[in-house]
C-alpha cells in the first residue's frame, strides 16, 4: 500500500468510525429510552439498564455499518474533490480503480466485521438479551415485592417492603408466615437482599427480630438475628426450555437446521428469509462503496457542482437497500424473491464497474438541474426581499 492509499485509507477509516460511533449512540439512545422502565417499573439497577440496552448494539451495526461507509467515503471523496487532490491524482495517470483501491481496503474491512457480527455476535448477544428479560420477567423483587403494600403472595403468606432502594437493597421488611396450622412466624427486619444460587433464591434479613407462636405453647419465642435468610425458591422459578427464535439462531444453525426443529416446522420461510438477509449482508459494504465512488470519485472541474451528485449517490443507496428489505421480507412468503434479492445487488454492482471504469461522470439531468436552480434563486430573492 503507497503513501497516497495510506493517506485516503486512514481519512476514510477515521471517518467511519466516528459516523459509526455518532449514529449507533443516536440510535442506541432512542432503543434506550424505550426499556427505561427497567429501572422505573421493574426495580433493576442501572447496570442491568445500561447491559440489556447495549445488547441491540451488534443488531443495529448491521444496518448502520455500510451506511456508515457510505457517509464516510462520501465525506473523503467531496475533501479530496474540494482541495483539487483527484484532479491531480488523475492528472498524474491514476486511473480510476487504482483511486478506488483504498476504498476497497475500507469496505473489506468493514464487510468482514459485517460478517462475525451477522455470523454469531448478534444472535448471541440477543440471545444474552432473551436470558436477562426471562431473569427480570421472574425476578421476585420486580414481581412479588412491591413497596408499600401488603401482598399475600400465596394463601396464608403476607409481605411487606416499605422501601427499595439502589442496588437491590429492601428496607423495612415484614413477613407474616401462616401457612404451618401448628405454628405462625411473623419477621420484622430493618433490610434484606434477594441473594439467587445453585440452591434457589432466599430472602436475606438482617438486623431483625423473629416471633414465631406455636399452637402447643401459650407464650411466642422471640428471637433477635442478625441475619435470617427466608425461602423464595418456589417463587422464583424460570423456565428450563429455551427456544430461540430464528434471529437468535447462529448462521450456521439456519444454513442446516434440524429438520425435527418445531419452529422450523411453523415457519421455514423465516428461516430462508433470515439466512439470505445474512449472506447478503457482507455484500452491501462493497456495493455501497462502489456505487459512492461511481457518483463522486470521477474527477470534476471547480464548476461542476456535487452537491446533486451527493443528493443522488443517497437516494441510489437508499433505494437499493430498501428494495433489499422488502425482498428479504417477500422471501418468507415466496422463495423467488430470494435471486430477485441477489439480482439487485449483483446489477448495483456492475453497473457501478462499469461507470468506474469508464469514468463516467453521473449528474442530473440538464432539465432537472436548471428548475433546482430556478427554484433557488427565487428563495433567495424572496428572503432577501423580506
Amino acid at each position: 500500500m503507497g503513501s497516497t492509499d495510506r493517506y485516503i485509507f486512514r481519512l476514510t477509516a477515521t471517518a467511519f468510525v466516528v459516523v459509526l460511533v455518532s449514529l449507533t449512540a443516536a440510535v442506541w439512545l432512542t432503543q434506550a429510552l424505550r426499556g427505561i422502565d427497567i429501572m422505573t417499573g421493574r426495580g433493576q439497577t442501572v447496570f442491568v439498564f445500561l447491559a440489556l440496552t447495549t445488547l441491540v448494539i451488534p443488531y443495529l451495526l448491521l444496518v448502520i455499518a455500510p451506511l456508515a461507509l457510505l457517509v464516510a467515503i462520501a465525506y473523503v471523496l467531496n475533501r479530496l474533490a474540494t482541495d483539487s487532490e483527484i484532479i491531480v491524482l488523475n492528472a498524474c495517470g491514476l486511473n480510476p480503480w487504482r483511486l478506488f483501491r483504498p476504498f476497497f481496503f475500507v469496505a473489506a474491512a468493514v464487510s468482514v466485521l459485517v460478517f462475525a457480527i451477522s455470523a454469531y455476535i448478534a444472535p448471541h448477544s440477543l440471545r444474552v438479551a432473551n436470558l436477562m428479560r426471562r431473569e427480570i420477567a421472574t425476578d421476585v423483587v420486580s414481581n412479588v415485592l412491591q413497596t408499600g403494600q401488603f401482598l399475600d403472595i400465596e394463601p396464608n403468606l403476607t409481605l411487606r417492603v416499605r422501601e427499595r432502594q439502589p442496588g437491590g437493597l429492601l428496607s423495612g421488611i415484614f413477613v407474616d408466615d401462616r401457612r404451618d396450622p401448628k405454628e405462625r412466624t411473623t419477621i420484622i427486619a430493618d433490610r434484606g437482599s434477594i441473594l439467587k444460587n445453585e440452591r434457589g433464591a432466599f430472602l436475606v434479613l438482617e438486623d431483625g427480630t423473629l416471633q414465631r407462636a406455636e399452637a402447643s405453647r401459650r407464650d411466642p419465642a422471640l428471637v433477635a438475628f442478625d441475619s435470617y435468610a427466608f425461602d423464595m425458591s418456589k417463587f422464583a422459578s424460570a423456565p428450563k426450555d429455551i427456544i430461540y427464535t430464528v434471529r437468535e439462531r447462529y448462521l450456521w444453525e439456519l444454513l442446516s437446521p434440524d429438520p425435527a426443529d418445531p419452529l422450523f416446522k411453523a415457519f421455514p420461510g423465516q428461516f430462508r428469509a433470515d439466512l439470505h438477509e445474512r449472506l447478503s449482508a457482507p455484500l452491501y459494504p462493497f456495493v455501497f462503496a462502489m456505487m459512492t465512488f461511481a457518483f463522486l470519485g470521477a474527477p470534476r472541474t471547480t464548476r461542476q457542482s456535487r452537491t446533486l451528485s451527493m443528493t443522488s449517490t443517497v437516494f441510489a443507496v437508499v433505494g437499493l437497500r430498501v428494495i433489499g428489505f422488502a425482498l428479504i421480507v417477500l422471501a418468507a412468503t415466496s422463495a423467488a424473491a430470494v435471486p430477485l434479492h441477489y439480482l439487485f445487488i449483483v446489477a448495483a454492482f456492475v453497473l457501478s464497474a462499469w461507470t468506474i471504469s469508464k469514468a463516467v461522470i453521473i449528474e442530473p439531468p440538464q432539465v432537472l438541474t436548471d428548475m433546482i436552480s430556478a427554484w433557488s434563486e427565487r428563495l433567495q430573492r424572496r428572503f432577501a426581499v423580506s
